[in-house]
């Protein structure tokens, strides 16, 4: 059975709706995701450890869930909020309803407010901090509570959502998750390239790519070093996307730092943040960030357009790059940086995510530009 449920922002603002999913109170950075799709992967995305959620599209969990679509061991985000729940979902892959989906993985779920409202005062204001509760329900008392929260800036998420120890990764991709290039033509490769994959909260597709292609996996924790990472052998080395501000992550940098030069690498999404810092540029916090499935980037070497899926609130400063990194991709919604590429070693970034699923995959060829970097620098059998 519902009952009233409250979302207050810190600038005072109060949302009053009804709860699904567990209940009690969290505190969190309110931020919106414009996906018409793809909720689950939305959901089981570490990368919103310490948010609270707010999908733009009306109707939410008309395809209920299921096992095969999670891209992370759990939930990480605080809460999530919909116009409208869908109740008795329909799909022939679904195994049970988001209501139940939320209770099961204790996360606070809100609907029935003026979302609209919501995503025009976030973009109005920025991103901004929230408190979402079904157990204190006076307006006062939870502006407070939003003013006193701990921001999302200069906070160490990713040591929240990594793993605690390295691991093999082995599975592939499901037959549903295959993009069409992959189904015309083979991209395998003849011997296994060795990539190791830095976990700073590990979408499970980044992986699962990977293992298409015939690359044997190593996960390694956010904290691995340099040292322990070339002792594993890589033939080269992924850097994840993962939650918050990157910039606090020194341990992360100085790896990085470390392992320019020495093997090809490949960061998506916080993962290309941190090879930026690496290098010597800097990065600042957008007003309420890029989250959602048709986000235009263009390739500036080719002049084509992506359409990709996003999702982060910080970006590196075009101004601030150093002389030996080129920006290889722009953001067409607000031209920040998309893409970077160093000019003297094999390393590469994408602020967004070409592994996503549901979709879009105009930005596989990734994968393939990763598998090439890796080949050149291997010696020859």
């Amino acid at each position: 059975m519902s009952g009233i449920a409250k979302l207050a922002l810190a600038d005072g603002t109060v949302f009053t709706g009804l709860s699904f999913g567990a209940t009690g109170e969290i505190f969190g950075e309110v931020v919106f995701n414009t996906s018409m799709t793809g909720y689950q992967e939305i959901l089981t995305d570490p990368s919103y450890c310490g948010q609270i959620v707010t999908m733009t599209y009306p109707l939410i969990g008309n395809y209920g869930v299921n096992k095969e679509d999670v891209e992370s061991k759990g939930l990480s985000l605080s809460g999530f909020i919909v116009k409208e729940l869908c109740r008795t979902p329909s799909n022939f892959r679904s195994d049970q309803s988001l209501d139940d989906y939320l209770k099961d993985n204790n996360v606070i779920g809100l609907e029935g407010i003026d979302t609209r409202a919501l995503v025009r005062k976030i973009r109005t204001v920025g991103a901004m901090t929230g408190v979402l509760s079904t157990e204190d329900l006076d307006d006062a008392s939870l502006v407070n509570k939003a003013q006193n929260s701990p921001e999302l800036v200069g906070r160490d998420l990713v040591k929240e959502v990594m793993p605690s120890e390295a691991n093999e990764w082995t599975e592939c991709l499901t037959e549903l998750g295959l993009p069409m290039d992959l189904i015309l033509e083979d991209h395998s490769i003849d011997v296994p390239l060795h990539v190791v994959a830095i976990d700073y909260g590990m979408k499970w597709n980044i992986p699962r790519h990977l293992s298409q292609t015939g690359c044997k996996v190593t996960v390694v924790p956010g904290t691995a070093t340099a040292e322990e990472i070339l002792a594993l052998d890589p033939d080269g080395v992924f850097l994840s996307n993962g939650p918050g501000d990157p910039r606090p992550l020194d341990y992360a940098i100085n790896t990085i730092r470390e392992l320019l030069g020495k093997k090809p690498i490949f960061g998506i999404c916080l993962g290309h943040q941190l090879l930026g810092l690496a290098t010597g540029a800097e990065i600042y916090k957008l007003k309420f960030g890029h989250r959602g499935a048709n986000q235009p980037v263009r390739n500036e070497s080719s002049a084509k357009i992506e359409i990709t899926s996003q999702n982060h609130g910080f970006a590196l400063n075009a101004e601030t790059m150093p002389a030996d990194v080129e920006v290889t991709h722009i953001n067409l919604n607000d031209n920040t940086v998309a893409g970077i590429r160093h000019k003297n070693v094999a390393a590469f970034g994408v602020q967004y995510h070409p592994e996503a699923s549901a979709g879009p995959h105009d930005s596989h060829y990734l994968f393939r530009q990763f598998i090439d970097s890796m080949k050149a620098a291997s010696p020859a059998p």
